[in-house]
């Protein structure tokens, strides 16, 4: 797979619509990060690693991510893009991250201090990659 950050906002995307309550997918540090910042900007429930057996008997550790829908059913992810790829990398200064959905929305950020949203990247004033943005 060359893009597992894709890989992820796809399976996240498709149950979302799908109206499931969780998707499994293949844990790294990265999509950690991007979890721990959908749950503190209210997209999600919750996240947490799992372990499971592979094809050979080995395990392997997964990343159960319990998705959030409103009192009603409603989508609380209604998009959910992929910006920065391997083959069109997208930065951003401080100064020139721009809004998503003029605030409605979040951006996700990989910086030199860490994953965090565009908002904090500007209030900390530094800029970084822009990885997707979620409305």
């Amino acid at each position: 797979m060359t893009d597992p950050i894709a890989d992820m906002l796809a399976r996240i995307r498709n149950a979302v619509v799908a109206k499931h309550t969780r998707v499994d997918m293949p844990a790294s540090k990265l999509k950690l990060e991007i979890a721990r910042i959908l749950q503190d900007e209210g997209y999600v429930q919750g996240f947490k690693v799992v372990e499971e057996q592979g094809d050979k008997g080995h395990p392997h550790q997964m990343l159960r991510i319990l998705l959030k829908y409103g009192p009603r059913g409603e989508r609380v992810i209604s998009g959910i893009q992929r910006i920065s790829r391997p083959g069109r990398r997208v930065y951003f200064g401080h100064r020139e991250v721009p809004p998503v959905l003029a605030g409605l929305g979040t951006s996700i950020l990989t910086t030199s201090r860490g994953v965090m949203t565009g908002r904090e990247a500007v209030k900390r004033g530094i800029g970084g990659e822009v990885l997707c943005n979620v409305w």
